[in-house]
């Protein structure tokens, strides 16, 4: 068993985003999972990607916004709501609320998003 607590978590972050990395190679024996919660500022997102050889599970956990998907699609995403992105999906996210919009990440095989974020502590 492994019990992790604020010390052990690494937070990423651009601009409005907030990536903490709860569980993932960096600080736990698994090497199958990366668990993150990330908090999109009122006016901030994620643009548009994907991840070409992971799947990813996202749990909204309160606030709302905006999926952005392929060729420009889009979907409402609320609190309570479920989605799920296949190896090699597009996604990404904005948050044009007046309240930040927290979900929580669920990555396999993981990901070092540290590519992704100018700043890492």
């Amino acid at each position: 068993m492994e019990f992790f607590t604020e010390p052990q978590f690494r937070t990423l972050s651009n601009p409005g985003v907030e990536s903490v990395q709860l569980l993932s190679p960096h600080n736990s024996s698994s090497s199958r999972i990366t668990i993150t919660r990330v908090t999109v500022q009122p006016g901030a997102g994620q643009p548009r990607h994907s991840h070409p050889a992971s799947e990813q599970v996202w749990v909204a956990i309160s606030g709302s916004g905006t999926l952005l998907l392929a060729d420009g699609a889009t979907r409402r995403f609320t609190a309570g709501e479920v989605a799920h992105f296949a190896e090699g999906d597009v996604h990404g996210f904005d948050n044009s609320n007046t309240e930040p919009f927290v979900y929580m990440s669920m990555t396999t095989p993981p990901v070092d998003f540290a590519y992704a974020y100018r700043a890492a502590r």
